[in-house]
C-alpha cells in the first residue's frame, strides 16, 4: 500500500523532537512492504541542519512554505491508500489538514497521527472553535505517540472515530553502544531543547541539583540554553546532532529524562530519548510520570526521580557497577519488547484493518 505522509521533517531533527519517531516507524513499515512518501515544508531553517540524506526506504518530498508549495504536495494524496497528516508540520496546519481530507481518495485510509497528543488536547480543549475540533471525526484513525488511556479517552470525547496509541521505540540501527567520548563525559548528562513548558522542569531536575552538588559534572545539550544562568559545574554544549546522540548517551555515569509539563501531567508518554539512551545502554534517570513500568522496570532498568532532590540523591549514591548493569538490563529490556519493528506490526495491522473497512463503506456509498 501507498502511504502519503505530511509531517514536519524527515530530514532534519533540528527543533524536530519527532524526526527519530518518524525515521524508525516510516522505515519499519517499509520493511514491512509499505511505499511511503513524506512530505515537508520548507520552514525553520531545518533544510539547513538536514541530519540525514533522503533515505532510499522512503520518497522525501520538501516543498516550499508557500500556498503554492501547500497546494502541490497536497494534489499528490489523491494517488495514496493511506493519508497521514501528523500534528505539527509547521506550516498552515489547519490548512492542510482541510485539504487531505478533501483531496484524499475516496477509499483511501485518512489518519491524523499526533506526534504531541498532550499539547495538541490542551489546545483543542482552550479553544473549542479550534479548526481541528471540527475535523477530528473526519479522520478514519487517530494515532498517537504517546499519551496512553488518558489521550485515548481525550480524543474519543473530541469525537475521534478511533485512537490507538503507536508509542515511540527504539531503531537498533541507529541507536546502540558505542565507546565514550571525552567529549560527552560528566556524572550526568541531559539534552533537550529549551521550551516553555520544560524550563521550570529542567531547572528543578537538572539545574537545581548541579548547583547542590557542586563536586558532580553536569552536561546541558540542546538549543537555546545560551544565556540562561547555571552552576559552574555545567558544561553547556549547545545543539547535539543526532550523529552523536550515540557518544552523548554512553559518556556520561547517568543521562536524565526530563519530560514537558504536559507529557508528564499525562503520563503514558515516553520521549524518544527515552529508547534513545536505553539503546546506547546508559543508565537512565527519568522524571517520574504514570506509566513508566509498562516501558521499563524502576529500580532495574531505569531509576525514577520525584524531584530535584531525588535526582541529587541518585547521582551521589550511584556507583558505576550499578549505572552499568541497569544500563545493561534497559537495553535488553527495549530490545525485546520495544523496538519500531514490532511498534510496525502493531500499525500494519491496524492499517489493513481499517483500510479494509474504508473501502467496504465506501462501495456501499457508491451502491446506494
Amino acid at each position: 500500500m501507498k502511504i502519503a505522509f505530511y509531517g514536519s521533517s524527515l530530514l532534519s531533527a533540528y527543533w524536530n523532537g519527532a524526526a527519530t519517531y518518524y525515521r524508525g516507524l516510516l522505515r519499519a513499515l517499509s520493511e514491512r512492504g509499505y511505499d511511503i512518501t513524506f512530505y515537508e515544508p520548507d520552514a525553520y531553517s531545518r533544510q539547513d541542519h538536514r541530519d540525514i540524506d533522503p533515505p532510499d526506504w522512503c520518497t522525501s518530498v520538501v516543498y516550499p512554505a508557500t500556498r503554492e508549495g501547500l497546494l502541490g504536495a497536497v494534489a499528490e494524496a489523491r494517488n495514496a491508500d493511506i493519508v497521514v497528516k501528523a500534528s505539527g508540520v509547521g506550516y498552515e496546519d489547519d490548512a492542510l489538514a482541510a485539504l487531505l481530507l478533501e483531496k484524499a481518495a475516496p477509499d483511501a485510509l485518512t489518519v491524523y497521527w499526533d506526534v504531541d497528543a498532550p499539547a495538541t488536547l490542551a489546545e483543542l480543549a482552550a479553544a473549542p472553535d479550534h479548526p481541528l475540533n471540527r475535523m477530528i471525526g473526519r479522520f478514519d484513525l487517530v494515532l498517537t505517540y504517546g499519551g496512553g488511556p488518558p489521550v485515548v479517552d481525550a480524543y474519543r470525547a473530541a469525537g475521534a472515530r478511533d485512537c490507538v496509541p503507536i508509542y515511540n521505540a527504539l531503531d537498533p540501527a541507529t541507536h546502540h553502544p558505542v565507546p565514550p567520548d571525552p567529549r560527552f563525559a560528566a556524572d550526568i548528562a541531559f539534552l533537550g531543547n529549551r521550551l516553555p513548558d520544560r524550563e521550570r522542569r529542567v531547572e528543578s531536575f537538572f539545574l537545581e541539583p548541579a548547583a547542590s552538588v557542586p563536586r558532580a559534572r553536569f552536561l546541558l545539550g540542546g538549543a537555546g540554553w545560551d544565556g540562561k544562568p547555571m552552576s559552574d559545574n555545567v558544561r553547556y554544549v549547545g545543539h547535539v546532532g543526532t550523529a552523536d546522540h550515540n557518544a552523548f548517551n554512553t559518556s556520561p555515569k547517568a543521562v536524565l529524562n526530563i519530560s514537558r509539563e504536559s507529557m508528564a501531567r499525562t503520563g503514558f508518554s515516553p520521549a524518544t530519548r527515552v529508547f534513545e539512551a536505553a539503546g546506547a545502554g546508559a543508565c537512565l534517570i527519568t522524571d517520574a510520570w504514570e506509566g513508566i513500568e509498562l516501558f521499563l522496570v524502576p529500580g532495574e532498568e531505569v531509576l525514577v526521580a520525584r524531584d530535584g532532590q531525588d535526582v541529587a540523591e541518585i547521582l551521589q549514591d550511584l556507583t558505576p557497577a550499578r549505572a552499568e548493569a541497569i544500563g545493561k538490563a534497559a537495553l535488553a529490556r527495549v530490545l525485546a519488547e520495544h523496538t519500531y519493528a514490532q511498534r510496525a506490526v502493531i500499525a500494519d495491522n491496524l492499517f489493513h484493518d481499517q483500510h479494509s473497512l474504508r473501502r467496504r463503506a465506501t462501495m456501499r456509498e457508491r451502491a446506494v
